[in-house]
């Protein structure tokens, strides 16, 4: 079990005045951290008692009435009170720690944040920890409402069910009030944790390519003929060609010297492309999903693998082989803002993207285009793609429904543009998500082999 931690301590140096937005500076034990944000204000919470006092006394004077009388007076002392006290300066020290070794995605993590009252006391002080938007609080709660003398501490525990991806843990929120309630003083502490979640790359045995036309050799069959192990053509002999090549049979039975020729196998460069648009969104752990398995196969054959993701945010890892390779694209899957479940916080510009993934592309590599197909622009980008020279294969996971009609209609327009596309020449496994991923590929393979 691993501990992740991270101490940090601030100190709010506020003024009394409402609605004040001062900046303080803190001292933190060697960090330099700043508390950020620091407001105060009236709470307004004796506002009420003040007109019910005026109102008791004008009753009380109108109708000469002692009780009336000495309920305003009442009144008075309550909102004199609300009057001794400042606006609390608290000065804090935070501890978070993640309990957390390697978390696979729907692990539980626990995490515990401890406050301590490094300043004067604070009669009502609350604490809510900002949970990352990528984990989700399953357990306890990150927030905490105490009253905390100086130089104690207090302490939230809270457990988080781990998604793929990184996940930070940047700041907690602070709210004090004094004693009566009347002020109170609201800050951020930035008290930076991180856990991330990297699961492995999905096993998948193999994933049938197109015909390549590369000069690495590899396990990809080409049309050319040359060095290999599936029979190609014959030719007449040429002198240096290697003897294991001869075609004794034919020069035992015509006389006639002739080379046999092998299809040659080449390695191929594949690019991993993960549909993370907007209107693809829906399905885009499926994506993330395919485009490791083909990764893993690819990888483990020797060929060459990239990924991208098509989206709002760009993500790019250039084709390339190797363990340490293998492990820049598992982390990259995993922790890329464009690969996240996080739904885009900013615009998508289709057209800009696209000439930049054309432009990384080398100009050798297939594409396996790993899309849900939800809308008319995704089959269109793949048509692209195939005439501009890039061999496509698209993945497609069906997370359509039949319940209603919308989404029916749905259903019916994406085998519309799955249909097209095979029309076009574009290979497309169908994947429904009911199905393990490496059966969807068994299934689609066994129909282009045929």
């Amino acid at each position: 079990m691993t501990d992740v931690s991270t101490t940090t301590t601030a100190e709010a140096e506020t003024t009394a005045e409402a609605d004040g937005e001062p900046d303080a500076d803190s001292d933190a034990d060697g960090i330099g951290t700043t508390l950020t944000g620091v407001t105060t204000r009236e709470t307004n919470r004796w506002r009420g008692v003040t007109a019910l006092s005026l109102l008791a006394a004008a009753a009380g004077i109108a109708s000469s009435s002692p009780a009336a009388l000495l309920l305003a007076v009442l009144g008075v002392a309550y909102a004199a009170y609300g009057e001794l006290f400042a606006a609390p300066s608290p000065s804090l020290g935070v501890e978070r720690t993640i309990h957390a070794d390697d978390p696979e995605p729907g692990d539980e993590v626990d995490v515990m944040l401890s406050v301590s009252n490094d300043g004067a006391f604070l009669p009502d002080l609350r604490v809510v920890d900002d949970v990352p938007a990528g984990v989700e609080v399953v357990d306890g709660s990150p927030r905490l409402a105490t009253a905390l003398r100086s130089g104690k501490s207090a302490t939230l525990r809270y457990t988080v069910e781990m998604h793929r991806g990184q996940h930070d843990f940047d700041s907690m929120h602070v709210r004090a009030r004094d004693l009566s309630g009347a002020r109170e003083t609201e800050a951020t502490i930035p008290t930076t944790s991180s856990v991330a979640s990297v699961p492995e790359l999905p096993e998948l045995a193999s994933f049938p390519l197109r015909e390549q036309t590369v000069q690495r050799v590899g396990r990809v069959p080409t049309s050319q003929g040359g060095s290999g192990v599936e029979f190609h053509a014959t030719r007449e002999y040429r002198p240096g060609d290697p003897l294991s090549r001869v075609d004794w049979h034919r020069l035992a039975r015509t006389g006639e010297l002739s080379t046999v020729q092998y299809r040659e196998e080449r390695a191929a460069t594949v690019v991993a492309v993960v549909d993370a648009r907007d209107a693809a969104h829906v399905a885009v752990e499926y994506g993330v999903e395919a485009a490791g398995g083909v990764a893993s196969a690819l990888l483990d054959a020797g060929d060459r693998v990239g990924v991208a993701a098509f989206g709002p945010h760009w993500e790019w890892l250039a084709p390339g082989t190797g363990r340490d390779h293998c492990v820049r694209l598992r982390d990259a899957l995993a922790r890329g803002r464009g690969f996240a479940a996080l739904a885009p916080d900013r615009r998508f510009l289709g057209a800009l993207v696209f000439r930049r993934l054309r432009k990384h592309l080398p100009a050798d590599a297939q594409v396996v285009f790993c899309s849900p197909l939800a809308d008319d622009n995704a089959a269109e980008y793949v048509r692209r793609l195939e005439a501009g020279g890039s061999p496509v294969t698209v993945v497609s996971p069906d997370v359509t429904g039949s319940d209603t009609l919308g989404q029916q209609v749905a259903r019916i327009e994406r085998a519309t543009r799955i249909r097209s596309l095979r029309r076009a020449g574009v290979r497309v496994v169908d994947w429904s998500a009911e199905a393990s991923f490496p059966v969807a590929v068994a299934t689609a393979s066994r129909g282009w082999s045929q």
